[in-house]
């Protein structure tokens, strides 16, 4: 073990071979499992578990044909109260976490992104840069939330489901402009394997299928289906967001 000027709270427990660097603070009750390395300056809140042979507060590099990696300074890593990180996952600097979320093993989550309390991100998903994410949201297995992308509360993301936010597949230089990743409205739900197209916005409580394609914004309250994706009927009245009991204004 490697710790340096880190300042710990009562009762957090780490296991073998953890490096730690200068200025981390880590609360209390928290549990920190073998070969997890965490870098300068990250926070951890109260009762936090991170699983074996995670990163912490990882520095992004950027390639040479980069076009959303910016090089700046990063706030740190913050992660609050009562997570639980799994195993293999990487977290980068310039990532919060509020009180309460769930990362799967081997997930992957990118500098400048939020994520709201309650949240919970599945095993292998990754989230890349400059994304919002609201509380209380599920996303399942290996699903790939591209840069500049936006998830309000209590939105459903099946698994292998994929955003995307560029409409010129990586030619000219007027894409950089242009990028953006879909809007999930509250309550939007999308069914696994399907795929969204950039700048794409899912109204409230509207759902997509299985396999779908999504190539234009969707109305609120309402099912779509297909390739490309087309409106099939209205969402049931018990499936709305208001009508379910873990729902809190």
């Amino acid at each position: 073990m490697r710790f340096k000027e880190v300042f710990f709270l009562k009762n957090t427990t780490t296991g073998q071979n953890v490096v730690i660097e200068k200025g981390v603070r880590i609360g209390q009750n928290c549990v920190i499992g073998h070969n997890v390395v965490i870098h300068s300056g990250v926070v951890i809140g109260n009762n936090v578990t991170v699983g074996d042979n995670t990163v912490l507060g990882k520095v992004p590099y950027k390639s040479k044909i980069s076009a959303t990696t910016i090089e700046k300074t990063l706030p740190p890593l913050v992660i609050e109260d009562n997570c639980v990180i799994g195993a293999g996952c990487i977290l980068y600097m310039g990532a919060h976490l509020c009180s309460d979320c769930f990362v799967g093993d081997f997930a992957s989550i990118r500098e400048d992104v939020e994520i709201g309390e309650k949240t919970a991100v599945g095993r292998g998903v990754s989230i890349e840069n400059k994304c919002i994410i609201g509380k209380r949201v599920k996303i399942e297995t290996e699903a790939y939330i591209t840069a500049f992308s936006t998830i309000e509360d209590y939105c459903f993301i099946a698994p292998e489901v994929t955003f995307s936010n560029d409409n010129l597949l990586g030619r000219t230089e007027d894409r950089k402009k242009y990028f953006k990743g879909p809007t999930l409205k509250r309550g939007a739900r999308i069914g696994a394997n399907a795929t969204i197209l950039p700048g794409i916005t899912v109204g409230e409580d509207a759902v997509v299928g299985a396999g779908s394609v999504v190539t234009h914004d969707l109305e609120p309250r309402k099912v779509y289906v297909g390739v490309p994706a087309r409106y099939l009927r209205d969402v049931p009245e018990k499936e709305l967001l208001k009508n379910q009991s873990f729902y809190v204004e």
